[in-house]
């Protein structure tokens, strides 16, 4: 079926293909760090983390993220402070202890509406009932992030 320009345009808006036109348009950007693996951050809000797809990508805070659909990347380009991950998608623990690690994408927790990446799954329902190290990551995010990747 062959979709006519006053459709296409009609339907654009509804469903956030204006947002998504330069990921569809541009391949995925070439030296610039996909963080939490290729996994779809918005897809966590939704209590099921899954990969996302090359199709549909947004850059935010040095670091591309990928979405499982076109909705998803609309969402989380409307606000992507909302839905990115803290410390642009590093392990909150390696933060707070003054590092920076990439995290397990499985291993995960939505903490007063932000979503903050561990390396270690078995360490998520301590960080639950513990929300200490989320002060120490934030003084010393500043820091840490232009310093390498350990």
């Amino acid at each position: 079926m062959r979709m006519g320009r006053r459709l296409f345009v009609s339907l654009a808006p509804a469903a956030g293909l204006a947002a998504i036109a330069p990921a569809l348009a541009e391949p995925l950007p070439a030296g610039r760090r996909v963080a939490i693996g290729g996994y779809d951050p918005v897809a966590y809000f939704d209590g099921q983390p899954r990969k996302g797809s090359d199709a549909f990508w947004f850059a935010f805070d040095d670091a591309v993220y990928l979405f499982a659909t076109a909705e998803h990347r609309a969402t989380f380009a409307a606000d992507p402070e909302r839905y990115a991950p803290q410390y642009s998608g590093f392990c909150a623990a390696g933060v707070s202890k003054g590092y920076k690690t990439e995290p397990d994408p499985e291993a995960w927790a939505i903490l007063n509406g932000r979503l903050y990446l561990f390396q270690l799954k078995e360490r998520v329902p301590g960080f639950k009932q513990d929300t200490a190290f989320i002060d120490k990551a934030n003084s010393n995010w500043p820091g840490l992030k232009d310093a390498p990747i350990r």
